[in-house]
Parts: structure tokens; C-alpha cells; sequence
């Protein structure tokens, strides 16, 4: 792919973290996620490219959000797939918390996973971890092997979850097995790049999430070089038949970080609030500076970006 693209869909998740960025706090989820959509499908059509989303946030249907199968960009140039998550954590943006973003996945024809708009049983972990990790086996297990090729105890492992009802059980084994456990309210593509960063201070992340985050998150991991597995879960029989339709004829199929993101692939994300890695938008008199990552798997490049953008020299919200 064209390296000139991933700088210029830098512009895209700008954009949707500037339109976002106004409704921090607020308490809003819908307005903060319509904010985000928008302006992130309005920036793509000012790219020229011919994209296809893969995987988006919801079905035809259920505008304004960019759907699975949407079209976007010119249709003109390269033909590139779009992963995207306008708004990575829609609730810690609403309550003012931590660690939202908007990002994207980008690839060629074929590179991304196609797959409905459901849930995902994931294991990510980084470099050190790479090869050893095995999602048919139980979380205790994968522990055991994680700790081993980081030359680590068990105890000295940190283990991102998220808080949610139905990994109550998860919870429970993890700290039997003595690992100690970060829980997060939103935003798994953050801890899952988390896990690749030398000194971040975690070691995996556990549990069911959103599948369009795990192929993004497989992108980035990609590049960094880090590991991933996952397997669908599916939340009801249309998610299921959707799946048919899309050539998912295996419900309990392991995807490796390979069959999530393949070939060729960039990552590009930008702050919304103040994270780990990534710092949220800040105001100031007559614009705002963003914070972005840019990442691209063919040359091994990781580029972080701060902009600042001038209100009075360009659209107000950057696109």
C-alpha cells in the first residue's frame, strides 16, 4: 500500500477525535458517537481511495453508524479495506474516563477479517510471548506459558480484563492462578497494544470483547510484534447467519493474529482523552493539538504525530 495513505488517514481519526472531543463528560453516548461517525465518514471522502468497510460498527441499517459493506472514499485509486472503530470507547468518553480513541485498520483486498458486527474471545500478548499462547486451553495454562518465556513467575504478571458480568469466572481463575488483573471498563484495543509496549506493565490481555476491535487490535500487534488469537462468539442467530453469508461456515474457528490481519496492514489511531499511551485532545484559544499513531507492517514503522490544528485555517473539525 501507498505509505502517503496512512498519513493521510491520519486526517481521518483527527477528525472523528476533534468532533468527539466536544461531548467528553457529558454523559451523551449517542451524540459522542454520532459526532464520530460523521466526521469520520465525511474525512474519508475526502481521501482518494476506493474503500469497503470491513469492519464497522454495525449493520445497513442501524445508521449513522459506518457500516459493514459501506463504501467509502472517491472510488477512485487504490482499493483498501477500512476497520474502524470512530469511537473506541463510547462510555469512558461519556463519563470523562480514560483511553478512548479513534481508530482505524487499513489493508488490501483480503488483508482483514470479514465478519459480522459480534463479540470475540481474545488472547493478545507481546513480543516476549509470541508463539506460545493457545486459546483452546484454559487461562491458567496460558499464564503458565506467558510467564515462562517472559522469565517471569506467574505472580509477577499483569492481566487486563474487562469488567464485565460474564467474565466473572475469568476473574476468578486468573487471580487462582496468582496473576494479578487490571480491570477496564471499555477500550480493549488499548490494552491490547498495551500488552506489545516495552514498559507498560502488562503482559496480556484475557476475555470477550468487540470482534471489530480484535482485528484492529491484530493490526497493531502486527506491526509491533506481538501475538494474537480469537474465536467468535456469536450473540444471536442473525449475528450466525450473517456470519454464513460472509463465508464463516465455523462457529468454534481459532483466528490467529495472521487470519485476523494478513499481508500488508496500517494502523492508525488518535487520543480522544488522556491515555497510557496516547494523549486526548487539548484546547486551546482558536484550536486544539492531537495526539496520533501511525503504524505500517510492511516496513516495521511506528510514527507518532502531534498536530496542532488552527480553527480559523480549516474546517472546525479538521477533515
Amino acid at each position: 500500500m501507498d505509505r502517503n495513505l496512512a498519513l493521510e488517514f491520519v486526517r481521518v481519526t483527527e477528525a472523528a477525535a476533534l468532533s468527539v472531543a466536544r461531548w467528553i463528560g457529558k454523559g451523551d453516548e449517542k451524540e459522542a458517537d454520532r459526532a464520530a461517525v460523521e466526521s469520520m465518514r465525511k474525512a474519508f471522502d475526502s481521501i482518494r481511495f476506493d474503500g469497503t468497510v470491513v469492519i464497522g460498527e454495525g449493520e445497513r441499517d442501524e445508521a449513522p453508524m459506518l457500516f459493514i459493506g459501506e463504501k467509502i472514499g472517491p472510488g477512485e485509486g487504490p482499493k483498501i479495506e477500512i476497520a474502524c472503530d470512530p469511537l473506541e470507547g463510547t462510555t469512558i468518553t461519556a463519563l470523562g474516563r480514560s483511553e478512548a480513541l479513534s481508530v482505524i485498520a487499513a489493508g488490501e483486498p483480503g488483508n482483514l477479517l470479514h465478519a459480522p458486527d459480534t463479540y470475540m474471545d481474545k488472547i493478545a500478548v507481546g513480543p516476549a510471548a509470541k508463539g506460545v499462547i493457545d486459546i483452546t486451553k484454559s487461562p491458567t495454562w496460558n499464564l503458565k506459558e506467558i510467564a515462562k518465556a517472559s522469565q517471569k513467575t506467574v505472580e509477577d504478571l499483569m492481566v487486563i480484563i474487562l469488567d464485565r458480568p460474564r467474565h466473572a469466572d475469568l476473574i476468578a481463575e486468573v487471580r487462582a492462578a496468582g496473576a494479578r488483573i487490571r480491570l477496564i471498563g471499555d477500550g480493549d484495543v488499548s490494552a491490547a497494544i498495551a500488552a506489545a509496549r516495552p514498559n507498560a506493565g502488562v503482559d496480556a490481555l484475557i476475555g470477550i470483547g468487540g470482534a471489530p476491535e480484535g482485528v484492529i487490535a491484530a493490526a497493531a500487534l502486527r506491526v509491533m510484534g506481538g501475538d494474537m488469537q480469537g474465536v467468535l462468539k456469536f450473540r444471536n442467530d442473525h449475528e450466525r447467519a450473517r456470519a454464513k453469508k460472509m463465508g464463516i461456515t465455523d462457529e468454534n474457528r481459532v483466528y490467529t493474529i495472521e487470519d485476523l490481519a494478513r499481508g500488508n496492514v496500517m494502523f492508525i489511531a488518535t487520543g480522544i482523552t488522556n491515555g497510557s499511551y496516547l494523549q486526548g485532545v487539548r484546547y486551546f484559544g482558536g484550536g486544539a493539538h492531537t495526539h496520533s499513531i501511525v503504524m505500517r507492517s510492511e516496513t516495521g514503522t511506528i510514527r507518532e504525530i502531534h498536530t496542532d490544528h488552527h480553527f480559523s485555517k480549516k474546517p472546525r473539525y479538521g477533515w
